[in-house]
């Protein structure tokens, strides 16, 4: 190679980076999760103090729902079981979930080594759960009573495509940052 060569070698810009849109997705989703537990936890505080039959009433009234169906009653028994301690633990535990989501979020955004393992760790734990979750809901005697059973296999893939995404691309999501 000619001096030209290696000086036009050097003076040449660097090609851009790829972009990473399933990393975004990533980052997005962990951030919308983050603000969702948040404002869940900054809900349940609020309403703390408040009677949460009467509140649940109020609601299916603006909503125009008829709040004497054997469904709604049911539900505000169950509200009435609620004590002010479990809405401060739901409170905490959803504020803190939310803080620990942002963090991933912004870790991945950042492209640093921690979060790439953060999020890989916390989507791996909850699979089998996951799974034994779907194989109990499956299984069990009230198999139709458990409608929310598309909706736990639609996390789980997402969870196990977060996993094997993060995983294969580690290095690369890195080093991209790292050469940047």
């Amino acid at each position: 190679m000619s001096d030209e060569q290696k000086n036009l070698a050097v003076m040449a810009p660097a090609p851009k980076p790829k972009r990473a849109p399933t990393l975004y997705f990533i980052v997005a989703v962990k951030f919308f999760k983050g603000i969702a537990a948040l404002l869940l936890g900054l809900g349940a505080y609020s309403l703390n103090d408040n009677n949460l039959p009467d509140e649940f009433h109020r609601l299916l009234e603006f909503l125009h729902i008829d709040p004497e169906k054997r469904f709604f009653l049911d539900i505000a028994d169950r509200l009435s079981e609620v004590t002010a301690a479990n809405l401060n633990w739901l409170a905490v535990i959803s504020i803190v979930y939310g803080l620990f989501m942002l963090l991933q979020a912004i870790g991945l955004s950042l492209r640093v080594s921690w979060a790439v393992w953060l999020v890989i760790l916390e989507s791996g734990f909850f699979i089998p759960i996951e799974i034994l979750d779907l194989i109990h809901r499956h299984t069990g005697p009230e198999v139709h009573a458990h409608l929310p059973k598309v909706g736990i296999a639609v996390v789980l893939a997402v969870n196990v495509a977060i996993v094997w995404y993060l995983f294969k691309n580690r290095d690369r999501i890195i080093k991209h940052h790292e050469s940047t």
